[in-house]
């Protein structure tokens, strides 16, 4: 049986790139905001290119973000990609305070680049901190991934770090809690390397389906 994920549809980000993606690694991918076909898929995908604020605004008023939170309080998979990352968190100072998901502490503050272009955009090195499900196979150290952002998160807990990547400062780009993750770059845009990565989180949303069903 194939995985499904549901990619949230609430008007902001690359939503046909990131169904391209896990399709091509054999999911079935679905752009929804209906909240029965999110509710029954094995995983959701929280995408996103824009400004923090609206992202929630349009969540909440959706429903989304109440979505969301069951989800993840019923110990099924959720991937926050780029934006949708940064939402994961408790809240952003983008344009003022802006109260986030909450799944994972921490808040999100303009990058500290250090002089260097804002935003941040093309490839550059991620470096894995502590071995993660999202990961999987991927070479050892690290690897290359495509970033496009003018802000970072901020974790309050260390363990939530599965990787960095360094831009005048080094920060988190892939955080995981439980089974909650996120990647502040995007993956389906990153290669080979991007693909493997959404691959581990299907095979993730499976193992997690298999082993709730048994």
């Amino acid at each position: 049986m194939k995985v499904r994920i549901g990619i949230l549809d609430y008007g902001m980000g690359n939503r046909r790139s990131v169904q391209k993606a896990f399709e091509h690694v054999g999911a079935i991918a679905t752009i929804t905001n209906d909240h029965n076909q999110l509710s029954s898929a094995d995983g959701l995908v929280v995408p996103g290119v824009g400004a923090f604020p609206k992202a929630m605004r349009n969540l909440n008023e959706l429903g989304l973000a109440r979505l969301i939170r069951e989800h993840a309080e019923q110990q099924r998979p959720v991937l926050g990609i780029c934006l949708g990352m940064q939402l994961l968190f408790d809240s952003s100072d983008e344009l003022g305070h802006t109260p986030g998901l909450g799944l994972i502490s921490g808040n999100v503050t303009a990058l500290d680049t250090g002089g260097l272009r804002v935003p941040h955009m093309g490839w550059n090195d991620v470096r894995f901190e502590r071995p993660s499900a999202l990961t999987s196979q991927l070479p050892r150290l690290g690897c290359p991934f495509y970033h496009v952002h003018s802000f970072s998160a901020h974790p309050q807990w260390a363990e939530d770090v599965t990787a960095t990547c360094e831009y005048g400062v080094r920060f988190a780009t892939v955080v995981s809690r439980g089974l909650v993750h996120g990647v502040q770059f995007h993956p389906e845009k990153s290669s080979a390397h991007g693909l493997k990565l959404l691959a581990n989180f299907v095979a993730l949303c499976a193992g997690q389906t298999r082993a709730q069903a048994a």
